[in-house]
């Protein structure tokens, strides 16, 4: 059985920012700013990257090439719209529009526990970057019980959605030719450091 799309972001794209997700979201941005390390220049991919928010900031800090990709038609529209100056795309976290090796550092913000074929993601992170490339996942950290009911709830109604530990994330991801570069907490958000292996 085909799962069904845990959330419809295309209605919200116009008001995302200033509403209680967007909102919410802020804590993670503000993790991934603290810890993400790029030097200027640097290209950089945003994937799954809504109004293209945080791409905008990190491009403000660092002064780095922004792209980003998300498969919500409005939400691409909002980020072309406010964000001109850097390239966005729709596109699939598994079918990723760039050659090989073309970015410096990947990251998906709030994002990663909504990918329906992660194991997909990974193979395309390691694709397009470049060796010693850095991938950074932020996303949610619950307690065992609520991460396991979460999970359990959307396997019942075959809804997209799972949760992971950090740990879980960074075995996975060894399975793509990653290693394990840390991991960085903040209240109940999370972020993992992996770099692609040479």
């Amino acid at each position: 059985m085909k799962k069904k799309k845990d959330f419809d972001f295309s209605k919200r794209a116009a008001s995302y920012d200033n509403g209680i997700a967007g909102k919410a979201s802020q804590r993670f941005y503000n993790l991934l700013l603290r810890e993400i390390e790029l030097h200027p220049g640097a290209s950089v991919l945003d994937v799954g990257c809504g109004t293209g928010a945080l791409v905008n900031r990190v491009a403000d800090k660092f002064g780095i090439e922004g792209h980003g990709i998300d498969t919500e038609e409005n939400m691409i529209a909002e980020a072309k719209k406010n964000y001109p100056q850097m390239d966005f795309q729709i596109a699939r976290c598994d079918q990723m529009p760039f050659a090989d090796h073309s970015f410096d550092a990947v990251f998906t913000c709030m994002a990663y526990h909504h990918f329906d074929n992660k194991e997909g993601f990974a193979k395309e992170a390691a694709r397009v970057l470049k060796p010693g490339g850095m991938l950074y996942i932020v996303d949610p950290r619950f307690p065992w019980l609520i991460r396991k009911t979460m999970n359990g709830v959307c396997r019942l109604f075959h809804v997209v959605g799972a949760f992971y530990t950090a740990q879980e994330m960074e075995t996975d991801f060894a399975n793509a030719g990653f290693a394990g570069m840390g991991v960085a907490k903040d209240a109940y958000a999370q972020l993992v450091k992996l770099r692609k292996n040479s």
